[in-house]
């Protein structure tokens, strides 16, 4: 089969489309004829050499796909050759033929296309962890969203607003007009020189914030949460490093600080999110309540110039490869 392949660790350049070995199904998994797979962070930085797939995942790049159900491993049920079908795997996406385990495959509603399938697993699953399963979310709360045109964050404005609360977002004029289209209640610059205090003149403080950037962050994320606030973050974009933050204020606002990654997590939580995420959302959906926000299709061709798109942070919302 043709796969997304590389000579070596390091830029895009080193992308190619090249023959790979058809997978087989083991046992509970199943074998997808891929139509659409999904760019991502995490495939960059696999990429570079900086995040090796989980043991016994597929080398090649791929995190979330669409597809038609082609061969059925030992042992599957309630699945059957040619249901059309999405969902999030560990490694493997990017090619003609990938393997899911049954658990974790999702029917795709008739209402629901392909593309727009294979640009809501790995996004929305980690908005709703990071929202439901960590913040603990509740109604007419205020989130804050950093990077909020970027997949995880047009996701997680969206779903903040389905479960009632009131989202900010922070991102780059250029989109703004889409957090607002999505539900944000209001958007900040976030390289305007007085960025913080928009913010906290604005909310008057928030209660939950999600935030990829990091670092240069974290001091002012304190600052601007409420009392029992909480900060989940999901990666350190912005850097490792925090300059001088007022630790005090973990104790006295009696604040919570919470760390998350999705693919590292074992294939029971995975399954468990999976299944919770889907119960709740598929029918808002279905109904358009919830949508997936496609910025840009390439052909499977031109996977470097996809990943080049991405780096260069022009993509508002999802990135998707067209395999078949």
């Amino acid at each position: 089969m043709k796969a997304v392949q590389q000579y070596r660790p390091g830029g895009a350049d080193q992308l190619y489309i090249g023959e790979a070995e058809r997978p087989v199904p083991g046992p509970g998994e199943l074998l997808v004829k891929v139509n659409y797979s999904a760019l991502n962070r995490a495939d960059i930085l696999q990429r570079e050499g900086k995040y090796p797939p989980p043991a016994g995942a597929s080398n090649i790049l791929g995190l979330e796909l669409s597809g038609i159900v082609e061969d059925l491993g030992e042992g599957v049920a309630g699945w059957s050759r040619g249901d059309r079908l999405f969902g999030l795997v560990p490694g493997g996406a990017q090619a003609e033929y990938a393997t899911i385990r049954q658990e974790m495959a999702l029917v795709i509603p008739d209402e629901i296309t392909f593309a727009e399938a294979a640009a809501i697993p790995e996004v929305f699953l980690t908005a709703y962890q990071a929202l439901v399963w960590l913040a603990k979310v509740k109604a007419d709360e205020k989130v804050l969203i950093h990077a909020a045109g970027s997949g995880v964050g047009t996701a997680a404005i969206q779903l903040a607003r389905l479960f009632g609360a009131e989202p900010f977002a922070t991102a780059s004029p250029a989109k703004h007009a889409l957090c607002l289209e999505l539900g944000a209640a209001g958007t900040f610059d976030y390289n305007h020189p007085e960025f913080w205090l928009q913010l906290k003149e604005a909310t008057a403080g928030v209660d939950v914030i999600i935030d990829p950037v990091g670092g240069k962050n974290f001091g002012e994320n304190l600052n601007l949460l409420n009392r029992d606030g909480r900060l989940v973050m999901l990666a350190a974009m912005g850097g490792t490093k925090a300059s001088e933050p007022n630790i005090g204020q973990i104790v006295f606002k009696r604040l919570s600080i919470l760390g998350t990654t999705l693919r590292s997590r074992n294939l029971e939580y995975q399954i468990a999110l999976t299944r919770e995420f889907w119960a709740q959302t598929r029918d808002a959906f279905v109904s358009k309540q919830l949508k997936p926000v496609i910025d840009r299709v390439f052909p499977f061709e031109e996977i470097a110039a996809a990943h080049q798109y991405m780096e260069e942070n022009r993509n508002v919302g999802k990135l998707l490869l067209k395999i078949s």
